[in-house]
Order: C-alpha cells, then sequence, then structure tokens
C-alpha cells in the first residue's frame, strides 16, 4: 500500500508541472512539495461524499496559498471532480481551473484563495460556524476544516488575528498544515524572516506538530492526532522539499531551488521531460492518471460513498427523534428566514442611525437563530451591543452564544465572516467604524468576488465623529465602497449593495433589505449623531419602505425648480434648505433620498427620472467626496462635499466650519439656480 501511496503523490506532482508547463504560466515548485500530504488527507482523513459535493455535514478543505491551485486540482482529477481537458486547460479562457482557485462546491474547491492569509482565516470562520452550530444541534455535527498554508500565508499579517481567535477558541475542528519548504517567490524564507513559528502558534494556544512532509507515516499520525485533539486547533508544520521530484536533463537532483517556485520548471535549471520520467509519468501523456492510481482512486470512492452513507443514516436517526430541530437545521442552511416585522422596532425621534441598528439589532437577536454577530473591540460604540444584550459571547468550549469579540482585528474578522459564509447554514454580521473599512477591504473583496451575503456595519459615517480628529473620520471610505455598487460579479449583478439610511425607519428598511439579500454583500453606513427624523405624510416606515427601490422622493413639490439629492445624515439637512429656499426665495425644492445608488440605477428609467428629473437643475449634498453623487446630480447641477480630511473640533462646529447646514444648501441653490 505504502507503494500506491507514493505513486499517488508521484502523480499528482506529474499533473501540477504538466498543467503549469502547459499554460507557460503557474507555481509548480509548491505543489510537488505538498503532494504527499494532500494525498494521505484525502485518501484517508477527509469525510465527505463524491455523490454529493454539497453535503452540509462534509468535512471542509480551505486553501490558503492559491497559488498552488494545481495542487488542489490534481488531487480533484484523480477523484473524478475535473476532466483530463479541465486540467489541460489550466488558467485559460473560460477554464473551470483558473490560476487561483475560485469557489466551487461541485468540484470540491471550498473558498476564492484570494490575497494570502485570507484562505486558511476563512477556515477559522467555517470552524466558528460548524462549533456554533453543533452547540445547537448536538455532537453528531463533527466535521472537520481542514487548512493549507505556506510561507507567505503564515507571514501576512492576517495569520496574527486567525491564529489568536483559532487558539483562543479552542477550535480543534481546526487543523492546518503549514507546508514549511523555506522558499518563496522571490527570496529563500531565511532572508525575511528569523521566528519560531511554532512557539508562535504555541502562544496562542495551538497544538503544534513539526514532521517530514514526505513521510506518510508522519503525516498519517499527525492527521490522527489532531483529529483526536479536544481542546486545541492543530498546526501540523511540515518540512518538504520545493519541487520534490525535479531533475535535470541529465537526471541530476535540481529540487529545492527558489526559481521553481514562480515559474514552469522548464524554464529552469530542471528538465521537464526528465522529471516526468522520474516521477514514473508517461511523456507523450503526462496529464494521464497512472492506471493503478486510477483503480486505487475508483476505488477510494466507493468508500468514501459509503463512509458518507453510514454518517447520513446516523444523521437520519437523529432527524427522525428530533423533527423540530432538523426542520430548523435545514431551513438555517437554505437560509430561509423566520416571519420578520421590521415595522414592529419601535424608535424614539432624533435617533442616530447607528442606535436605532442597534433596537433592530436587538430585535433579531431574538428572533433569528443562526445570526453570528461581531464586533472589533467596539461594541458598545458601533452599537452591536443591542444584539449582544439577548445573547452572550461565543467562549472556548461554550458556542451556544452568538456574539463574537473579535479584538482589534477588522481583517481578520471579515475574512472570518466569510468563512461563516462559506460554510453556510449561519448569517455572519460584522461591524467597526466606517473609517477602518479601509482595513477591512481586501476581506469586503472577497466577499462581493464569492457572491457571500455578510452584513457590514459601519459606524461613525462621516467627519461628524468631530473631536477625535481626521484619522477617524471617513471622507473618501463611502466613495471607494460605492465603486463595489457599479462593480459587476461574475453572476452579472452588482457586487456589493451599499446603504447610508438617512434616518430610523430607513434604517429599519436597511436592515430589511441587508437580511433579505442573500446574493451578496450588503453594507450599512450610520451616524454616530443623531438625525431629525425625516417628515412623512403618514406613516414613516411605509414611506421608507420606498428605500428598497435605492431612491426616493422624500419632500414632493409640483414642478420643483430643483432636486435636492443626498443620502445618510444630509438628506435631514436638505430638508431644512427647502425650508429656507421656500420661505426666503420661493423656490420648490423637491428632496431626494438615495440610500444605495446600485438598486436605484437597477430600477426603470421611467422610475429614476420621475424621482430624479434630468430636465430640472439638481444638487447634491455628501459628508464625503462629492464623485459620492456625480452620477445622480449629472451635468445639470453641482455636488458640495468635502474635497479635504476633517480635522478635530466638535460635529456641530464641523458642520458650520464645512458648510453642512440648510443655511448652505439656501446659498448653494440659491447660486445654481443663477445660471
Amino acid at each position: 500500500m505504502s507503494n500506491i501511496n507514493l505513486r499517488a503523490a508521484d502523480n499528482i506532482r506529474a499533473l501540477a508541472i504538466s498543467m503549469v508547463e502547459q499554460a507557460n504560466s503557474g507555481h509548480p515548485g509548491g505543489p510537488m512539495g505538498g503532494a504527499d500530504f494532500m494525498h494521505i488527507l484525502y485518501s484517508e482523513f477527509l469525510n465527505f461524499d463524491p455523490t454529493d459535493m454539497t453535503w452540509p455535514f462534509r468535512d471542509r478543505f480551505f486553501m490558503d496559498a492559491g497559488h498552488l491551485s494545481t495542487l488542489l486540482y490534481a488531487q480533484y482529477y484523480l477523484l473524478g471532480n475535473y476532466k483530463k481537458e479541465d486540467i489541460k486547460n489550466f488558467r485559460q479562457w473560460g477554464s473551470v481551473t483558473p490560476g487561483h482557485p475560485e469557489v466551487d462546491v461541485l468540484r470540491g474547491v471550498e473558498n476564492t484563495s484570494g490575497p494570502l492569509g485570507q484562505g486558511h482565516t476563512m477556515g477559522v470562520g467555517a470552524a466558528i460556524a460548524a462549533k456554533f452550530l453543533a452547540a445547537r444541534f448536538g455532537d453528531w455535527m463533527n466535521h472537520k476544516i481542514y487548512g493549507f498554508i505556506s510561507d507567505g500565508g503564515v507571514q501576512e499579517e492576517i495569520s496574527q488575528g486567525a491564529g489568536r481567535i483559532a487558539g483562543h477558541l479552542g477550535l480543534n475542528n481546526f487543523i492546518m498544515f503549514y507546508d514549511a519548504n523555506d522558499v518563496q517567490l522571490s527570496t529563500m524564507t531565511n532572508e525575511v524572516t528569523s521566528e519560531d513559528t511554532a512557539k508562535k502558534y504555541e502562544a496562542w494556544g495551538w497544538k503544534v506538530v513539526t514532521i517530514d512532509g514526505h513521510n506518510h507515516d508522519e503525516i498519517r499520525k499527525a492527521l490522527k492526532d489532531a483529529n483526536s485533539e479536544q481542546e486545541k486547533p492543530t498546526l501540523i508544520i511540515g518540512k518538504t522539499i520545493m519541487g520534490k521530484g525535479c531533475v535535470t536533463e541529465t537526471g541530476a537532483n535540481w529540487e529545492g531551488h527558489c526559481e521553481l517556485h514562480g515559474q514552469p520548471i522548464g524554464h529552469t535549471g530542471a528538465d521537464f521531460n526528465e522529471t516526468l520520467k522520474n516521477l514514473g509519468a508517461d511523456v507523450n501523456d503526462p496529464f494521464a492518471k497512472y492506471e493503478d492510481v486510477a483503480i486505487f482512486y475508483a476505488n477510494l470512492l466507493k468508500i468514501k460513498t459509503a463512509a458518507a452513507a453510514s454518517k447520513k443514516e446516523e444523521i437520519n436517526k437523529w432527524r427522525s427523534e428530533n423533527p423540530k430541530l432538523s426542520e430548523k437545521l435545514d431551513s438555517f442552511f437554505v437560509g430561509k428566514l423566520p416571519e420578520l416585522n421590521f415595522e414592529s422596532v419601535v424608535n424614539k425621534p432624533g435617533l442616530a442611525t447607528r442606535a436605532a441598528s442597534a433596537n433592530v439589532l436587538g430585535y433579531l437577536a431574538q428572533n433569528v437563530e443562526n445570526m453570528i454577530v461581531s464586533s472589533a473591540d467596539l461594541s458598545n460604540s458601533d452599537k452591536t451591543d443591542g444584539f449582544l444584550k439577548y445573547t452572550h459571547s461565543i467562549n472556548k468550549n461554550d458556542f451556544s452564544g452568538a456574539f463574537l469579540q473579535a479584538g482589534v482585528a477588522e481583517l481578520t474578522m471579515a475574512a472570518i465572516a466569510n468563512g461563516i459564509a462559506l460554510h453556510g447554514g449561519v448569517i455572519p454580521v460584522v461591524a467597526t467604524f466606517f473609517v477602518f473599512s479601509d482595513y477591512m477591504k481586501p476581506a469586503i473583496r472577497m466577499s462581493a468576488i464569492q457572491e457571500l451575503p455578510v452584513k457590514y456595519v459601519w459606524t461613525h459615517d462621516a467627519f461628524r465623529v468631530g473631536e477625535d480628529g481626521p484619522t477617524h473620520q471617513p471622507i473618501e471610505q463611502e466613495a471607494q465602497i460605492r465603486l463595489l455598487e457599479k462593480l459587476k460579479n461574475h453572476s452579472g449583478n452588482p457586487c456589493f449593495t451599499a446603504l447610508r439610511p438617512a434616518d430610523s425607519a430607513e434604517t429599519n428598511v436597511a436592515w430589511k433589505m441587508a437580511m433579505e439579500n442573500d446574493k451578496t454583500p450588503t453594507g450599512l453606513i450610520l451616524s454616530r449623531q443623531g438625525i431629525k427624523d425625516l417628515p412623512a405624510v403618514s406613516s414613516r416606515y411605509k414611506e421608507a419602505l420606498e428605500a428598497e427601490k435605492g431612491g426616493y422622493t422624500i419632500l414632493e413639490v409640483e414642478n420643483p425648480d430643483v432636486v435636492l439629492v443626498a443620502n445618510g445624515s444630509e438628506v435631514a439637512t436638505l430638508i431644512e434648505g427647502a425650508k429656507l429656499l421656500a420661505e426666503r426665495g420661493n423656490i420648490q425644492a423637491k428632496v431626494v433620498s438615495v440610500p444605495s445608488e446600485g438598486i436605484f440605477r437597477l430600477q426603470s428609467k421611467t422610475y429614476q427620472e420621475s424621482v430624479i428629473p434630468t430636465i430640472k437643475p439638481a444638487f447634491g449634498l455628501t459628508a464625503g467626496l462629492p464623485v459620492n453623487l456625480q452620477g445622480l446630480v449629472g451635468n445639470n447641477g453641482k455636488v458640495f462635499g468635502l474635497d479635504h480630511f476633517g480635522y478635530s473640533a466638535p460635529a456641530n462646529v464641523l458642520d458650520e466650519k464645512f458648510g453642512f447646514t440648510g443655511e448652505n444648501v439656501f446659498n448653494q441653490d440659491t447660486e445654481l439656480l443663477k445660471y
């Protein structure tokens, strides 16, 4: 049996270098080093159903080192999830084998790897989701989450947050292999680091074992011990050889060289054909499965299917004994929400939208059982404590709570949320100050690419943070986030929904929209300061439901002289300005709230024109960059915004100094209408 295991690993190596060689692009050396671990993991430990790849209770494998994509594709090719043509078309237009893995659960790819560090952090999120669900449905839900990380992933700063949180929570269901080959893309690792990785992870509370990453018995024992571990996540440091099996044209060893990392081996001192021969491959058919390996894997599929069937019998027994819990569990995984009445959330007049959000979160905590809300050490400021009031924090050995205190780690927290969403069955919400969305951008982008319904809560949305000064006052952040509303995902839809509600009622509606959006991420951009409730003809909430169209009329007038456009806090300022325009200049101003330009642009042209008629002059007011509203105001008007950073002063002083007053709206529009 040991021989077939070595043959299978060599087959993976041969396939990996063949993909890169044919594409003339890629990273061959790392997959050659990781092949032994991959084969042992998938053949002997990873539990999944080959006939049902989306089975919710499967083990999951999260690839961090996305540049090692050929390792993943070769493994799943042996398992029958890819065809020969698929791997021959590696990195080509229209292929299902892109340069870095993109989430494709039907073929076994659990996550889009993205920039280094995020893949394993998503794995931590999946492990949290699994623990959260097991606490509610039973220990039978005991699947494992495996990660695969490289030197680069360990070095990325996000690994600090992921390592700390996984160790702190005692995620013994998370097992990570560190492919430690001492080589990175442009240098040997000893040129950039001298840290003791094992001691670092041990300090975070991990079980750490160091093995020969090519010794199958050592790999097997490490994985067995990791699966038995009850208190800690496990890091298996596998000492591997970059380009394992590479030889020169004369057959001399050419392993371990830095140049093998990021280019076809034929472009290095190694010889492609001789290396294929050294690995036991057919030079004339380098994409073939070795005959004995193919037989082994065909039999393995039967074993995996039978093991999954046995596990399903256990689950079905539980289902028959717990029909209501079973129904609830299924509703979680299909994303079915309970009946929610957002109108029932009562807000006092003039609340900050962050405070209104707290009220909604309190309601959701009592009515949605499968939410995990997380805050980056700001729960009492971003007002996610409205949710925390009705639950408690997740802790080691106690996942009955639903609040994750992430600590000061915005990027880690957001990537964990992506992993929670990828696992399924749990709705992730993450919160911090809007200015700190800068720290989250790489993970926000991954939410958008993977089409994950993560809910982002960003408070302290403008310069009105005041005394904290320019470092904490978002100016350009809204423009950055709103760019995502203009960017389409691979399903052809806007990849992100950004909502900046104008008062409490709109906040309730924004949360309704966020909860009902199960296709893409949503960001709620909320105020620190109180905002006057907008005028209503009858029911403010019912009228605010028009926000579901992205933009709508707040103050209607017959034959307006000017259309005033804003979102968030500035809408109330426009109402003040419209009143002055009418009283002082007999100027009739229509006021429009556009919490989401992205959704507004999805409406019919007729509707858009009815809200913001292009034949009328338009004026936009934004606490950020003018570009936030220029697409809405158009050429027949102007936008008043900021083109500079903020200053440290009380919020009301900054409003006066920067011109965010009804008086300035009057002045700006009077000037606009002169031309």
